[in-house]
């Protein structure tokens, strides 16, 4: 998972370095495994300066080239032959100067030299904005507004975004943590426990104002096992356009390529909260109705990409009146998405089956980042709050109004989980005495209420985002996390005895042999139980387990016999001169 330091930090209440960012994630179980700057122009647009062009004239031995005076705001004159079309005097420009490097939207970087053009000398280039990564065009030179600081660093005057951005190696469990709010709540959790001041993350507050005018909507679940909550909203009168800056340098900071401003913040709530949202067009949605059930066996679907795929009963849909509209929590349909015509919009907010996504992403071969968090359990208490939040971002951002109430048709509540804890067990798992104030402080910044304290243990409702816990074990862990697993420490002396098999199991007799074999000059070698099926006959390969969703050509079925894969390694070797 990508995470942004900026994006991180606007949630934290104090600044953590990023270095120590980067151990603190580490030590409660989000390995980072990569930290890299990030610039959205490459090169920050570092030794580029805002100069004026004082005069212009034909270059003498080149129809096509112009002869400029430039000036940066010092009293020296540089001469820059010009082969821009709309160069004139008195613009403001930008000025790449000798020794000054260049990264241009496509091609290698390029360092400024002096230069002969024609006969005449050239001492820097003024740019045009595809020339140094502002933008796409190369009609001619970038010409800026009057009021452009002259001499000013050309970085300072376009800051330019700049981020750290950590790659985390995210295990399966932890879908709590799959967005900037849920890692700053374990993030706070770490500071609050061994810094001893209370630090919480804070979202944006929210304030929906009320309907401005109406847009009617029915919401129906046929499926609540498959879909346990649905929320909406809609909004009319909003104006689909590019978003704006800083929108899109969030989301490309993470890898996420801008499409439009509404679509941009629905992609900018999954990552901010690890919620998924849907924006339909509303005037699309036939009859006004927004039904959730089970597809027609085979029935056609076109999806956003253009391909039409074939539907399972089993494919939970999001359908109008007529028609199917998504495949819910998976992907979009092509006629009722948001386009550069769309006025009004429903916006959907919803909480799916782990297993119902799961299945229908792999039957359709669709991993988009929604499935991907639905699959691993969302929190189903955030689904309204995070709509109000998108839709005061769509009202910031797109215009429009509130066009009716948050509609939230939740048909059976489920109850908290409620876990015991130990004290005894507590010790005996983590190998550690922690104090009962520090056990219950960590667990409250992590959103556990202690329901009942007594001498011997506690009883804990989990929170709906702690998805993954069920068990004392589970709760262990959560403190061992945030403690931080470097905190426990290591007796001095440890004693280790071999361990005696009395039962004569068959598996030491293995390793008896095996100790001998290596012994009388035998290799092991250990292989990869996914092999390549055209290894064998088609009797063998029709006779092997299949994998559905095979990474690469060369690893599809389960290896049926250990003699290819034994060839394979001494093949590698074989060719590596390594006998």
């Amino acid at each position: 998972m990508t995470i942004s330091y900026n994006w991180l930090s606007s949630y934290l209440p104090v600044t953590v370095p990023p270095e120590r960012l980067s151990h603190i994630l580490t030590s409660i179980g989000l390995e980072v495994e990569s930290m890299e700057s990030y610039e959205a122009i490459k090169g920050g647009l570092n030794g580029l300066i805002i100069g004026q062009v004082l005069s212009t004239s034909l270059h003498p031995n080149a129809d096509k080239l112009t002869l400029t005076q430039v000036t940066l705001g010092g009293t020296e004159t540089l001469q820059i032959v010009c082969g821009a079309p709309n160069v004139a005097s008195g613009q403001k420009v930008i000025i790449a100067p000798v020794g000054s490097t260049i990264h241009p939207k496509t091609g290698e970087a390029m360092t400024m030299k002096k230069a002969k053009i024609r006969g005449l000398e050239s001492h820097g280039m003024i740019c045009a904005e595809d020339e140094i990564g502002l933008g796409e065009s190369h009609a001619g030179i970038l010409v800026l507004p009057d009021e452009a600081p002259l001499g000013a660093a050309a970085s300072d005057y376009f800051q330019p975004y700049n981020d750290i951005i950590y790659e985390i190696g995210l295990t399966p469990n932890r879908s709590d943590a799959m967005s900037h709010w849920g890692v700053a709540r374990d993030v706070c959790a770490y500071l609050s426990h061994h810094e001893g001041s209370l630090l919480k993350p804070a979202l944006p507050e929210v304030e929906l104002p009320a309907p401005g005018v109406a847009l009617p909507l029915e919401i129906v679940i046929e499926n609540s096992d498959a879909c346990p909550r649905y929320s909406g909203v809609c909004i009319a009168g909003v104006k689909v356009a590019p978003s704006p800056r800083w929108l899109q340098d969030r989301l490309q900071s993470v890898g996420v390529r801008p499409i439009n401003n509404i679509v941009d913040i629905t992609n900018f709530i999954l990552h901010e909260t690890g919620q998924p949202l849907h924006a339909f067009d509303y005037d699309a949605i036939d009859g006004a109705r927004v039904i959730v059930k089970n597809a027609v066996s085979g029935s056609p679907f076109k999806s956003l990409d253009s391909k039409v795929r074939t539907l399972n009963s089993e494919d939970l849909m999001i359908c109008n009146a007529g028609s199917a509209m998504c495949i819910a929590g998976v992907f979009g349909g092509f006629d009722s998405g948001v386009s550069e015509n769309t006025t009004n919009i429903f916006l959907e907010s919803a909480c799916f089956d782990p297993g119902s996504i799961r299945k229908t992403s792999f039957r359709h071969g669709l991993r988009t980042d929604a499935a991907t968090r639905f699959e691993k359990g969302i929190d189903i208490s955030s689904t309204v709050t995070v709509l109000q939040r998108a839709a005061v971002l769509i009202l910031q951002e797109a215009g429009g109004q509130i066009a009716s109430n948050v509609m939230d048709v939740f048909p059976h509540p489920a109850p908290k989980i409620k876990v015991e804890l130990q004290y005894s067990y507590l010790r005996k798992l983590s190998g550690k005495t922690y104090p009962v104030k520090a056990v219950q402080a960590i667990l409250e910044t992590l959103g556990f209420v202690a329901l009942e304290v007594s001498p011997s243990g506690m009883l804990l409702e989990v929170p709906y985002h702690k998805t993954d816990v069920s068990y004392s074990a589970d709760i262990v862990e959560e403190i061992l996390r945030i403690d931080g697993l470097d905190s426990i420490e290591i007796p001095g002396a440890i004693t280790m005895t071999p361990s005696i098999d009395k039962g004569h199991r068959p598996e030491a007799l293995k390793e008896k042999i095996a100790t001998a074999l290596v012994g009388l000059g035998f290799t092991e070698i250990l292989t990869n139980s996914i092999t390549n099926s055209r290894y064998f006959t088609e009797t063998q390969a029709a006779k092997s387990i299949r994998l559905m969703n095979n990474l690469s050509l060369e690893l599809d079925v389960l290896r049926p016999a250990m003699l290819p894969t034994a060839l394979e390694v001494i093949a590698f070797n074989n060719n590596r001169k390594n006998n």
